[in-house]
């Protein structure tokens, strides 16, 4: 017979309701997990999906993401023209507050040109851009469906597409639109401005600005020299992906992943002292059979066993619990909860570890209970 199992049974209502409340706790630290690891993909996220070799951004600078960056527009023909580049595309960022039909959509607005890279590399439902301004390629966060009209600026825009899992590094939905387009939006001035402007001397309608020129390179390029020759010929600043990469992880991000896992070191033992008191409380309650064991000639690895087995089946319902609940929910979480096999796998190695850890203590209580107590009144 097994005696965690038979005790199970005996109390299976009280057991349940206490791995399901575990599974609560344990799911708070699994989705944390999940959304410190979603942090990092969401600051990936535009990057990868534009599959750029080579950043060009303003010289002295690290933009567009990480600080503000400003080209004249020929510089994409410019970038164009140097050895092993395959492909060169102006953007412009912007965040912006849209006026929806459900409402404000706080949403960053990317400006590409079509045909160029830039722009979005798979549509999940409707077209992508077609030689049409005032059209729109927003994500699915935003909640915006094709064929809905949003007013960004003074121009209202219809959404003939949207992409899936594109998000910027704060976690705004992206949308795309003409280059043309976002730069009326970001350095158009407004009438009144424009007419001080022009009595001041400045050029009429000068918008021909990008915030940065991306390039994808031949087959065999060497990315490293490339940026070399834009830093030192044409007085830029270039990053490579991997540079990139490591400005979206480690600067603007880096904080918050910081927080993120401080915040689930923490979860993570209370949820051991939790852990650790349940199993107390539930070996104590069992002091009289515990007594009869022993006083029936059970050994101290029998004793042990029970507690052990008890305190893992306790942990495995809990975390099971909490998978359930995790991935039944993470899809209205305002952020990513991005959590894969091997997040799973690995939470399930520190639960058992914590489990393990946890019951040293109620193992030593029930070794010391005396077999006399099982005759006591």
């Amino acid at each position: 017979m097994n005696l965690a199992l038979a005790d199970i049974r005996h109390k299976l209502g009280r057991f349940l309701l206490t791995g399901v409340g575990l599974g609560l706790l344990m799911g708070v630290v699994l989705s944390m997990v999940g959304i410190y690891q979603g942090v990092v993909s969401e600051a990936l996220a535009l990057s990868r999906a534009m599959a750029a070799d080579l950043w060009v951004v303003e010289s002295g600078t690290r933009g567009p993401f990480a600080e503000a960056s400003r080209l004249p527009g020929d510089v994409r023909a410019m970038v164009r023209r140097l050895p092993g580049v395959a492909a060169a595309g102006s953007i412009t960022l912007r965040t912006v507050e849209a006026q929806a039909p459900h409402g404000t959509v706080r949403m960053q607005v990317l400006g590409f040109e079509p045909g160029q890279p830039g722009g979005p590399t798979a549509i999940a439902e409707g077209r992508a851009l077609g030689n049409a301004r005032f059209e729109m390629v927003a994500d699915r966060r935003a909640g915006l469906a094709p064929g809905a009209t949003v007013l960004l600026g003074r121009d209202r825009f219809r959404v003939v597409g949207t992409t899936s899992g594109l998000v910027s590094s704060g976690g705004d939905p992206l949308a795309f639109i003409h280059l043309r387009d976002s730069q009326d939006l970001q350095f158009a001035l407004a009438p009144p401005a424009a007419r001080r402007a022009i009595a001041a001397g400045a050029a009429p309608g000068a918008t021909d600005t990008v915030n940065a020129v991306i390039a994808r390179l031949h087959p065999g390029a060497d990315a490293a020299a490339t940026a070399q020759a834009v830093r030192r010929w044409k007085h830029l600043a270039a990053l490579s992906d991997a540079e990139q990469s490591d400005v979206l992880t480690r600067s603007l991000v880096q904080r918050a992943r910081m927080q993120l896992g401080l915040f689930t070191v923490v979860l993570l033992f209370v949820s051991a002292v939790i852990i650790a008191l349940i199993i107390y409380t539930m070996t104590m309650d069992k002091l009289r059979e515990i007594a009869t064991l022993k006083l029936i000639g059970a050994p101290d690895r029998t004793i042990a066993a029970l507690v052990l087995q008890q305190t893992l089946l306790l942990g495995g319902t809990g975390y099971l619990a909490a998978v359930g609940w995790v991935f039944a929910v993470r899809g209205y979480f305002p952020r990513t909860v991005a959590l894969g096999p091997a997040e799973v796998a690995a939470m399930a190695g520190v639960i058992a570890a914590i489990c393990l850890l946890a019951s040293l203590l109620s193992i030593r209580a029930a070794l010391r209970i005396e077999p006399q107590q099982a005759l006591g009144g």
